[in-house]
């Protein structure tokens, strides 16, 4: 099949499954295009059968703000003539699933039929789609959509409740994870005494807005620090990262926590933590969580959304009420402290990643949901 791929390509889990899931397609012999306004940051210089289109706006002293989405539908419709696609798989609801609307219009127009397979991956619908500026076009977007996944039951059950989503089917597919990629055997465990002199690795991935509540991450670090020698590795930027080292600074931690800034390939990373922290008010599933476990990292959460279909409590981590830094910190000191405990999690962990969300399975679910709207 031919298949464009709309994400947003910056950092995030949404951009991550999306390119992860293009590339996954091309090595199963499927011509992939990402159609896009920058090359995905998953995405290497060169695969066969992957191609980057780059969406050009033109900036015009008429827009104050130039129109991103009608340039990105113009592109969708231009790929797709000249590609012969059989079908486009946008995530995110909006914009890309409205360019993709009026793409599939435009092409109606010299008879091409051009299915449209949305993928919702949370703040499109718990953030953004709920704005009553942005409501009525994310449900009409949504409605619009030949086919339509949501990457947990949770999201899926928010998505009827907030658009009712009248006379549509959302399916669950899960985000997934490569296991060759994400375990420790694939990496260098040296990688531990560089950032850590051998000492406990606690670590949190995130794009630092305020939905992560980072400087919980850092209370529950400082929780730990008070009991015994550990480092937090803290990977990402965005708007609350000074505040995260501020944070840091104030509980006296700051010597003990390594904020290394975006970095692409975190599977590296992950293979030498200890204890993963994801401390978020919300989340639709918890990639981070689930590439973390996959490397053997048991992780300390708090129990929302998506994450509970994720981390299973007590077995593979373990879940707590939200802005609860004491008791993440409890349950991160315990993993350290007590081996037996932190390796049956990490066991677990190991497990639950290849037997509910490894990518061969993950990518089929795809492959049968392309077969019924091509």
């Amino acid at each position: 099949m031919k298949v464009g791929i709309t994400c947003y390509p910056t950092y995030g889990g949404s951009g991550a499954v999306a390119t992860e899931l293009g590339l996954a397609l091309a090595h199963r012999g499927h011509e992939v295009h990402f159609i896009t306004y920058q090359q995905p940051f998953r995405l290497p210089v060169f695969v066969p059968r992957v191609a980057f289109h780059e969406v050009s706006i033109g900036h015009y002293p008429l827009f104050q703000y130039p129109p991103y989405d009608l340039a990105l539908a113009v592109k969708m419709h231009e790929v797709a003539m000249q590609h012969d696609l059989d079908l486009l798989h946008v995530h995110y609801a909006i914009p890309h699933a409205t360019s993709a609307w009026l793409a599939k219009q435009m092409l109606a127009e010299i008879g091409r039929t051009m299915p449209v397979v949305t993928t919702l991956h949370g703040t499109d619908i718990t953030i953004v789609g709920q704005d009553h500026s942005y409501h009525a076009i994310t449900k009409f977007s949504i409605e619009k959509s030949d086919r339509i996944t949501a990457v947990s039951s949770w999201l899926k059950d928010e998505t009827i409740r907030a658009f009712g989503c009248a006379n549509c089917r959302v399916d669950v597919i899960p985000n997934f994870v490569d296991p060759a990629v994400y375990t420790r055997a694939a990496h260098d465990s040296a990688l531990k005494q560089e950032l850590a002199g051998g000492r406990p690795i606690l670590m949190h991935i995130s794009n630092f807005r305020p939905v992560k509540r980072v400087l919980d991450v850092v209370g529950a670090f400082a929780e730990v620090r008070r009991e015994a020698a550990a480092v937090l590795v803290m990977v990402g930027d965005g708007p609350d990262r000074s505040a995260a080292e501020d944070e840091a600074r104030r509980l006296g931690v700051f010597e003990d926590v390594r904020f290394l800034g975006r970095i692409d390939g975190v599977a590296p990373l992950l293979a030498v933590a200890d204890v993963y922290l994801l401390t978020t008010d919300r989340e639709s599933f918890g990639l981070s969580a689930l590439e973390a476990m996959a490397c053997g990292v048991p992780v300390v959460a708090a129990g929302v959304g998506g994450i509970v279909e994720v981390v299973e409590d007590g077995v593979t981590g373990s879940l707590h009420p939200v802005g609860d830094v004491k008791a993440m910190g409890a349950a991160a000191l315990k993993l350290i402290r007590d081996q037996a405990h932190w390796q049956g999690q990490s066991d677990a962990a190991i497990a639950r990643a290849k037997a509910h969300f490894g990518i061969d399975d993950v990518v089929s679910q795809y492959e049968a949901l392309y077969q019924t709207v091509k």
